[in-house]
C-alpha cells in the first residue's frame, strides 16, 4: 500500500570537477504485506536507485564520477481519494478523457534552473586557516 507520494529535488556537487546540478525525483513510500516500509524512486518515468546512496547516485554530467545527493526541496502529492470534500471529477469517457495529455511533452527531471556553479577551492581559501599548504 502506498503511504506517501512526493517530488524531491536532490542536489549534487562533484568532488572532482566541482560541477553542481540538481534532479527532481518522484518518490513513493509504501508498506508491504509484512509491514515493512520501502522507498521507490523514479526519474522521468524510469525506476532508479535512491540518489542518496552510492548505488543510486547519478554520474556527474561533466566528468562522469558519481556523488551522493542531498535533499534540497520536497513537495508532497496528495493521496487519493483525500479528505471528505476534496475536489474530484469522475471520468466518464476513459478513452477520450483529456486525450491531449498523451501527447504533452515530458516534464524532465532536470527541467528547472540549475544551481550556481562552484569552482575548485582557490589557493587563498585553502591556506586561510585550514592548515593546507599553498598549491596542494
Amino acid at each position: 500500500m502506498i503511504t506517501e507520494l512526493a517530488l524531491e529535488r536532490a542536489e549534487f556537487t562533484c568532488g572532482h570537477c566541482w560541477n553542481r546540478w540538481s534532479i527532481d525525483y518522484d518518490v513513493q513510500h509504501y508498506r508491504d504485506l509484512e509491514g515493512d516500509d520501502w522507498e521507490y524512486f523514479s526519474r522521468d518515468g524510469v525506476v532508479v536507485g535512491s540518489p542518496y546512496t552510492p548505488a543510486g547516485a547519478p554520474p556527474c554530467p561533466e566528468c562522469g564520477r558519481r556523488w551522493v545527493g542531498r535533499i534540497v526541496a520536497r513537495r508532497l502529492i496528495p493521496m487519493p481519494p483525500g479528505p471528505t470534500g476534496t475536489p474530484r471529477q469522475q471520468i466518464g469517457d476513459r478513452v477520450g478523457h483529456r486525450s491531449e495529455r498523451h501527447g504533452a511533452p515530458l516534464l524532465a527531471a532536470q527541467a528547472h534552473v540549475q544551481p550556481e556553479q562552484l569552482g575548485p577551492p582557490d589557493a587563498e581559501r585553502r591556506t586561510a586557516g585550514t592548515g593546507w599548504p599553498a598549491g596542494g
